[in-house]
């Protein structure tokens, strides 16, 4: 509920501030005494845009502060827990300024926020209705809304949207999974022939690098075998054999070890390289003797190579690992052709349950709006009876529809302003101030299930006169009962029916013409209304009139 509104340096309001009362709010006064520049102030608080253009004084800030309170509304609970826009429990205030260079700021309970924040949570807690609003009553998505409100389908749509998008995104896994099996069969032959090839060659890991280092071996064994024969003889078996003469040196040395004590690390590092030398010398024999020439070995390995590198060649690789690499890759997308099948099973059986489920509740919701659609267009055509439509009818047209995001009912409001049967889209046949009078009858009826404790109009009563503005009245009255209800209005049977009758008026003020206003006492109730019926000095029977109606 809007509690407060307090404006500054907006159009040409110098500065006030409204107390508004919980239940109907009646705001009257002369044409262009500023009472729709209070909807255009309030709007700024609600998330519209603004420039400096607003600005009463040029060099000043403009702020619109409204104090708002919410006690018991889970989702504004919610909202602000969120986006971390803490405050007092039970109230709320939302504030926009307006800098002299333009720069636009809203806050939260004091608290910075986004413009998109400052909207989404005005939707929480007022319902705007502005004198040409009425033409989203004839948008599909409206009338849909009206009847999901009314049939407590929320949750329901919730849990539909939900599932509507795991299933479509089922089904785009499952078509993918199709396509790749498709793309798959057109490869399979091929990849498992390259897959054979590569398998029945049966290479392991450094094959091909260690096989080539074997041949350059194998096909310089006869000079390998001579340099190692030559290398032992030296070493071993010659007239001096070097591992004989560094023993000979060693025991010449040892002599005379007592007489120099560095003697003895020059004996040991002798006797170490003897050792060494001795030790190379049999691994030397050793090699020699397993270094064979092999022809038939050499064969098989030129043999295996041309396979090797055709396969390198072949696959733009240069290693036998990669070449591995690519073996294990293709291995890789045969198994997945084997499972892909599995794969679409799983995805079909899924996107079936989805389907199922997805149908069921759109299947509910269906039912929902069906049930309430009948009723809910008797008390509309009832209330039409009583604004002044006493020949209008409302029907509810639904369709089903392929299954879409909203469920598989295509919904369209019908009218017929004179009884002739012939039924259209509001669009077509609806005059705006039969618009307004119909969206205030709807307005009426969903208001309870749409759970806003703030409903405002601004002008709704276009049009109208007489005995239908007295009607609009009662709708009003009865609906702030429940509500509260700020309205903006010229007829004086609206205005008889308030709580709290708010007057706007110009005064100069500062040697400049600004927009005030007050509340109005009883007597001035009357004397305000009396003039709204018969002008600025109004007569007893006017004045009487008047009494009656606020009396009413």
């Amino acid at each position: 509920m809007l509690k407060k509104l307090h404006i500054q340096n907006y159009a040409i309001i110098g500065e006030l501030e409204i107390d508004f009362s919980g239940k109907l709010n009646i705001i009257t006064g002369e044409t262009g005494a500023g009472k729709s520049i209070l909807i255009g102030a309030l709007g700024l608080i609600l998330g519209d845009r603004a420039d400096t253009s607003v600005l009463l004084q040029s060099d000043k800030k403009c702020f619109v502060e409204g104090y708002f309170s919410f006690e018991g509304k889970k989702d504004i609970e919610i909202f602000l827990q969120e986006n971390d826009l803490f405050g007092d429990d039970k109230e709320l205030v939302l504030r926009r300024e307006i800098t002299a260079s333009g720069k636009s700021r809203a806050f939260i309970n004091d608290t910075p926020a986004t413009l998109p924040q400052l909207k989404t949570l005005a939707l929480l807690l007022v319902d705007l209705h502005q004198q040409f609003d009425s033409l989203e009553l004839s948008e599909s998505g409206f009338q849909r809304e009206v009847l999901d409100a009314l049939a407590n389908n929320i949750t329901a749509l919730i849990d539909y949207q939900i599932n509507w998008r795991k299933w479509l995104e089922a089904k785009k896994e499952l078509a993918h999974l199709l396509n790749q099996k498709n793309q798959f069969n057109k490869e399979f032959d091929y990849h498992q022939f390259l897959f054979h090839e590569l398998n029945n060659a049966s290479f392991r890991e450094n094959e091909l690098e260690e096989i080539e280092n074997e041949l350059k071996m194998l096909s310089n064994s006869e000079n390998i075998k001579t340099t190692l024969a030559q290398v032992y003889f030296d070493l071993k078996e010659s007239e001096r054999p070097v591992v004989n003469i560094l023993k000979q040196l060693s025991n010449q040395l040892n002599l005379y070890a007592s007489y120099h004590p560095g003697l003895n690390n020059i004996i040991g590092r002798l006797h170490s390289a003897q050792i060494e030398l001795q030790d190379i010398a049999e691994e030397t024999d050793n090699l020699n003797n397993a270094v064979n020439y092999d022809s038939h070995r050499i064969e098989w390995i030129n043999e295996r190579m041309s396979e090797g590198y055709k396969l390198l060649k072949k696959h733009g690789v240069k290693t036998t690992n990669e070449l591995l690499a690519v073996q294990s890759s293709l291995e890789v997308k045969l198994k997945a052709v084997l499972h892909i099948d599995e794969a679409i099973a799983l995805k079909e059986k899924e996107t079936g349950i989805l389907s199922e489920q997805v149908s069921k509740i759109a299947e509910e919701i269906s039912a929902g709006r069906i049930k309430q659609s009948g009723p809910f267009a008797e008390k509309v055509n009832t209330l039409l009876k009583q604004v002044g439509m006493p020949n209008a009818i409302l029907k509810v047209n639904i369709k089903e529809t392929a299954l879409n995001n909203f469920g598989k009912d295509d919904i369209e409001f019908l009218f017929d302003a004179n009884k002739s049967n012939r039924f259209e889209s509001l669009r077509k046949v609806a005059s705006g101030g039969e618009l307004s009078r119909l969206m205030l009858c709807i307005k009426s009826l969903v208001a309870e299930s749409i759970d806003l404790q703030t409903l405002i109009f601004d002008e709704i009563d276009s049009g109208i006169s007489g005995e239908a503005a007295k009607q609009v009245g009662i709708i009003m009255k009865a609906l702030s009962s429940r509500r509260q209800v700020i309205c903006i209005t010229h007829q004086p049977q609206i205005a008889g029916k308030a709580d709290a009758h708010f007057f706007v008026y110009k005064e100069i003020r500062e040697d400049a013409i600004k927009t005030n206003i007050r509340l109005l006492s009883s007597d001035e109730r009357i004397t305000i209304i009396a003039q709204m019926l018969s002008g600025e000095k109004p007569t007893a029977a006017a004045l009487q009139n008047a009494r009656e109606m606020v009396m009413n």
